[in-house]
């Protein structure tokens, strides 16, 4: 990831005292260091200033994977700022660097967690603003870990601390984002409005599927309806053209397809010439061979190889696609999307089987080449009994002897230290790798992580809590965990900015600011540590 150069610092400070200069006494009370460390604290002053930057992180890393699959990416899906905030810290903390960490975006949480209807389901039935709002709620909060790490970085500085190296080489908190747009909200016009909220937001690559908007599903769930190439491609245009209008001339288009579980499409194209778009896409409706007189009335007919037929049509409207052509389908859009301004793919699966993925994406490079995806890690696959399922039949091509195995019981837990269950964790473990190195996968993500992570964490602090545990169960398994695993968010006030707010209030009112640190603010007790001698005292007195 970029750093924050220190010439922002001295470009910021040299800026501010010319401006002092300009203006005379009436300035006498600002500080040209204090406002340059505020400056340099807020380096992305627009969303606009976040989509530009990160936008070129991600061409770049698309560059470093064609060159070396081991140069992928990866996210985990955020459905509040505090929780892309805390994300991100952590990311910095363990790995020490943000570099090829991403942020994702999902439209089943903002359903799911952000919309004033309540909780929905991934229907694209939530407010269209629920999603730029986001993108700035995430970026808020990462510019906040900027802006207090950097604030605690110049105070220890000018407490004598040599740190100045850490200051120059500062990396930020600000990565990209994926952002998913659902299908569009509507109409290629609908579709261009929106694209332009979430880029002034921040977003740098917008996600988009091929469904019909006002019948959108989950790409795990059952009654997909995809439209005809040309209906897709507009969208494609119109998000291009957002980008183009508003500078970010990098911007990342994301195209998925749903075809691999949709059997349904809502339009017929009109096919100008043979073997066109609109052609190949009439081409997987199912249909059957009529002669002209056993037509009913206001039925829909095609002519087919110099043939009368009818399309098997649904009471509700809706047309058939023939059985096993989903993967052919899939095939197509990909190529259609890469030539026609899609950056990336998507590819919805009904299992994460990398031989599975690797059959579509190379038959998609067989035509481009540097074709790749952007690879959903569901949660609405149950990975366990999938690698299970997935090592079975590998051991039993093995020759292994497998009647020790109950096929239709693999997730009980009386596998759980078995061979299978082994060999099936570490294909788990290894499966970004495997298929970042095999399938074309150049970011892996996680949609609905810290939904998850929400759910299963009340449920252990509820269980202990609310029973006799009481008050030790926050305790012991929360704040003591914070402590020891240095989780930033343990001084909870420094986090919402506290601190941060104490030296902005220096700077504006001096001595006269009325700050909330001090001797008696509680967040104290976890910077309290005895010394050696007063904790053998200690010792010694118990014993």
């Amino acid at each position: 990831m970029k750093n924050i150069a220190q010439s922002n610092y001295s470009f910021a400070l040299e800026t501010v005292r010319n401006l002092k200069a300009k203006y005379g006494h009436t300035w006498n009370a600002i500080q040209p260091e204090s406002a340059a460390r505020m400056i340099t604290q807020n380096r992305f002053k627009t969303g606009l200033d976040i989509a530009k930057y990160t936008a070129a992180i991600m061409r770049e890393d698309m560059v470093a994977y064609d060159a070396d699959s081991s140069n992928y990416t990866q996210s985990l899906g955020c459905w509040h700022g505090f929780v892309a905030q805390q994300k991100m810290i952590a990311v910095k903390k363990h790995h020490k660097t943000t570099n090829k960490r991403y942020l994702y975006l999902s439209g089943w949480m903002v359903a799911a967690l952000r919309s004033e209807f309540g909780p929905l389901p991934d229907q694209s039935m939530h407010e269209k603003t629920a999603v730029p709002n986001l993108i700035a709620e995430i970026y808020a909060f990462l510019r906040q870990a900027d802006a207090i790490e950097l604030n605690d970085l110049f105070k220890r500085l000018e407490n004598g601390e040599d740190i100045q190296d850490q200051i120059d080489n500062y990396e930020t908190h600000i990565v990209p984002i994926i952002a998913d747009i659902d299908a569009g909200f509507g109409n290629e016009e609908a579709t261009y409005l929106l694209t332009k909220k979430m880029i002034e937001a921040g977003a740098c690559a917008i996600q988009i599927e091929n469904q019909v908007s006002d019948a959108k599903q989950c790409g795990h769930q059952d009654g997909k309806v995809t439209v005809p190439h040309e209906d897709f491609i507009a969208k494609l245009n119109a998000i291009r053209y957002a980008f183009l209008e508003l500078g970010v001339d990098d911007g990342i288009i994301v195209a998925r397809t749903d075809s691999e579980g949709a059997g349904l499409t809502q339009k017929l194209p009109v096919s100008t010439e043979p073997g066109d778009l609109a052609s190949q896409y009439l081409a997987f409706v199912e249909a059957e061979e009529i002669a002209i007189c056993d037509a009913r009335e206001d039925d829909v007919l095609l002519k087919r190889d110099g043939r009368l037929v009818r399309p098997v049509r649904l009471p509700n409207g809706l047309y058939k696609f023939k059985e096993g052509s989903n993967i052919d389908r899939v095939v197509l859009d990909c190529i259609t999307s890469l030539q026609n301004g899609a950056d990336l793919l998507w590819i919805e699966t009904p299992t994460p089987n990398v031989k599975q993925i690797a059959h579509m994406v190379n038959r998609v490079r067989e035509v481009e080449p540097k074709a790749k995806l952007v690879y959903n890690n569901s949660p609405s696959f149950n990975w366990t009994l999938n690698f299970r399922n997935q090592v079975f039949e590998d051991m039993l091509a093995e020759g292994k002897n497998m009647t020790a195995y109950d096929r239709n019981n693999l997730m009980d837990a009386q596998y759980d230290g078995s061979e299978l269950c082994f060999r099936a964790d570490d294909k788990i473990r290894t499966f970004q790798k495997d298929g970042a190195k095999e399938a074309g996968i150049f970011h892996h993500l996680i949609t609905l992580p810290t939904y998850h992570t929400s759910a299963l964490h009340m449920d252990d602090l509820t269980k202990g809590y609310f029973g006799e545990d009481g008050m030790l169960a926050y305790v012991k398994d929360v704040q003591r965990q914070e402590i020891r695993k240095n989780v930033s968010c343990v001084k909870h006030q420094r986090m919402a900015g506290s601190d941060l707010g104490d030296d902005h209030k220096t700077f504006f009112a001096g001595e006269k600011a009325l700050k909330a640190g001090g001797e008696n603010n509680t967040s104290n007790q976890f910077e309290a540590k005895l010394n050696r001698v007063e904790t053998k005292k200690t010792l010694s007195i118990v014993a």
